[in-house]
């Protein structure tokens, strides 16, 4: 086994690199739609909150894998129509369809940690002549973000979990390099144990920098 990653470890590295970037790039995204839809979910508007769940309910309804197929494959054929050589790069369709997938996730964590804040604080940002807006950016979102944070690191591993399944429309995550190596060595059994290890190190290292940080924050608030 140990010969197998040494004659492939540039490759390794390099899909491990990718699986990082896309899963960032994703959750970066992710993380500006979820707070979209959560501040329409907690907002008093009607028309918003109905937009905000249909939303939620409508991606997490919808596996991971269709919305990767609807993105590469379903959304050029369509805009074919208008523009003859549009096209979609595995990346940025990858990015897309995860986006969209946690958005939805981080929709409800901001959601949550939104109404985790004592209701008074807006009532009393209110009071002092902020607008809602601003009461809500100054005010609510900051200790609202210091409670989220361990659930965002949770979602962001869960993220890159999730990069695997994008090896159906070819991009070079570690999932799919490692399904090129096992066809090209027919050593199936190393090859799906070296990619396991990889994913397992960073997962791991995650996994406990978001208990250390959950730890720090919890110690920071008494």
């Amino acid at each position: 086994m140990f010969e197998l990653f040494k004659m492939y470890f540039f490759m390794l590295v390099a899909s491990l690199g990718n699986t990082l970037l896309l899963a960032l790039f994703a959750l970066l995204f992710a993380m500006v739609i979820g707070l979209i839809f959560a501040l329409m979910n907690v907002s008093r508007n009607k028309v918003l909150n109905i937009i905000g769940t249909v939303y939620v309910d409508a991606i997490r309804g919808v596996p991971l894998i269709v919305l990767a197929f609807f993105i590469y494959f379903g959304v050029p054929q369509g805009m074919k129509m208008i523009f003859d050589d549009f096209r979609l790069p595995a990346l940025q369709a990858g990015t897309i369809a995860l986006a969209m997938n946690c958005g939805a996730y981080m929709a409800e964590i901001f959601r949550a940690g939104i109404e985790s804040i004592d209701k008074g604080q807006m009532e009393a940002a209110r009071s002092l002549g902020l607008s809602y807006g601003t009461s809500m950016r100054r005010v609510i979102l900051p200790q609202a973000f210091r409670v989220m944070i361990p659930s965002i690191i949770n979602q962001f591993i869960i993220t890159l979990k999730d990069t695997s399944i994008l090896s159906v429309i070819g991009y070079p995550e570690l999932t799919n390099t490692g399904r090129t190596i096992a066809g090209n060595t027919f050593r199936s059994l190393e090859t799906w144990a070296i990619v396991g290890v990889l994913y397992m190190i960073v997962i791991i290292s995650l996994s406990r920098a978001a208990k250390a940080l959950e730890r720090r924050i919890k110690a920071n608030g008494k």
